[in-house]
């Protein structure tokens, strides 16, 4: 069997940053869903509906800087770095672009979408009062999205994890201040976790500028020349990085229908799955680390002409993020009651969120093979094909969760199990491409 040369220490230089990057970035969750949680069963069933809508559209511009961040480390494997400049120019100035439409389209949209789709009079409010402010972080998030695409490209991740622990710091703080008015500032309640957010995502905007400015040879890469826009360039950009855009803009669509399935099951259920989200995304990130360095590292060997690495490659990284996960899921399992009230101090809250805890840590094991497989697609730059992948079996996530919450006495734990089949299903058709497809010659 052929072997990679890139070492389980290599994979691990490029993951581990992103990994520890994730676990800070998750505090911001963490402690949204833990003040709110200490609010009021309405506040974290809205939370759940607004940061799902917001991660929806925000993922339009993480999909575009994952395209981005393709060709950034095939330049890189190319010995192309003077080019990678221009590249990381033309995705900011998309990105801005797109930013700045999704607030004023949302800003008009959303109370329309809300009003039509949610059934809880006090959920529907409290959505919108958390979104109004909520929405204006796009702007700066989608600006941090194109930096994150140059580091990674370049293999350089140590400072995602400082900027993240820098938003995690500053969201922890404002959190508390705002959330319940303590040290002297007013109380916001809902709306005090989302501005906490967006100054949370100002500040990671300003010290990516600064770091980049002060610690990076600028020319060397070619940033900073801001050179006249070449719509040939964005177009190229565009080819690789547009699939990817839908593909994780759909794939949050699959989770907002989720949630809105789910909130017609009541507040209670939709407590119970905020609670569930929460600790669900934990054990996301080992597999967010690694399908980023797969992404990356793929696109690299293939810039290196060493396509017979490819798939040992992406086993050797499926064997390291299952290890990761592996050790989440003990924990969720052998301490679950001291997992849950992390997020809740509702002792029936508690009791009620077991069994999905239990259905959610299967899922994760069936999702690590699934989406590192799934990276290994997308690192070729086959971009459609895992965009067609991603849409297929989202329709197919969709259908069946809609199936089971419309099951008579459903309960909400039996409609979790959708994530382990859109963990099998992904894996499956993911697996058959990097065997059978014809992705080896592919140019971006």
């Amino acid at each position: 069997m052929i072997k990679t040369s890139i070492s389980y220490k290599e994979i691990w230089k490029i993951a581990y940053p992103i990994i520890l990057g994730s676990i800070v970035q998750n505090i911001i969750s963490v402690t949204d869903t833990a003040f709110l949680g200490r609010v009021g069963e309405v506040e974290l069933g809205a939370a759940a509906i607004g940061s799902v809508f917001y991660l929806t559209l925000v993922m339009l511009g993480f999909g575009f800087s994952i395209g981005t961040q393709i060709i950034v480390a095939r330049r890189f494997g190319e010995n192309k770095h003077n080019e990678i400049g221009t590249i990381i120019e033309h995705s900011h100035y998309f990105l801005v672009f797109l930013a700045i439409i999704l607030v004023v389209a949302m800003k008009s949209i959303m109370p329309i979408i809300f009003n039509n789709v949610l059934e809880s009079d006090q959920i529907r409010e409290a959505s919108k009062e958390y979104l109004n402010y909520r929405i204006i972080g796009l702007l700066f998030a989608c600006v941090n999205f194109g930096f994150r695409a140059f580091y990674i490209g370049i293999a350089r991740t140590k400072v995602i994890t400082w900027t993240t622990i820098l938003m995690a710091l500053t969201n922890v703080f404002l959190d508390y201040v705002l959330i319940f008015g303590n040290m002297g500032f007013p109380k916001y309640g809902i709306a005090g976790a989302a501005i906490a957010s967006v100054i949370a995502e100002i500040a990671a905007c300003i010290f990516f500028i600064f770091y980049t400015l002060k610690f990076v040879d600028t020319k060397y890469f070619g940033l900073f020349q801001f050179r006249k826009f070449s719509y040939p360039l964005l177009k190229r950009i565009l080819t690789v990085a547009f699939p990817m855009m839908m593909q994780n803009f759909i794939s949050f669509i699959g989770w907002f229908f989720f949630f809105l399935f789910v909130e017609k099951m009541g507040e209670h259920s939709l407590a119970i799955s905020n609670v569930i989200r929460s600790i669900y995304v934990v054990m996301l990130i080992p597999i967010w680390g690694f399908t980023s360095a797969t992404n990356s590292l793929i696109s690299f060997v293939i810039g290196r002409e060493r396509t017979d690495e490819v798939i040992p490659l992406v086993l050797k990284i499926l064997k390291l993020c299952l290890a990761g996960v592996m050790v989440l899921v003990l924990i969720n399992i052998a301490i679950p009651e001291k997992v849950i009230s992390i997020y809740t101090n509702n002792s029936v809250l508690i009791q009620d969120s077991l069994p999905s805890l239990y259905v959610v840590s299967i899922a994760a094991i069936f999702l690590t093979i699934g989406f590192v497989l799934f990276s290994g697609v997308s690192g070729t730059g086959m971009t459609k094909i895992s965009f067609a992948i991603e849409t297929i079996v989202i329709f197919m996530y969709v259908l069946v969760t809609y199936l089971l919450v419309n099951i008579k006495n459903s309960s909400v734990e039996i409609v979790w199990c959708v994530e382990i089949f859109y963990g099998f299903i992904i894996g499956l058709l993911s697996f058959l491409f990097l065997k059978y497809g014809k992705w080896k010659h592919k140019r971006i």
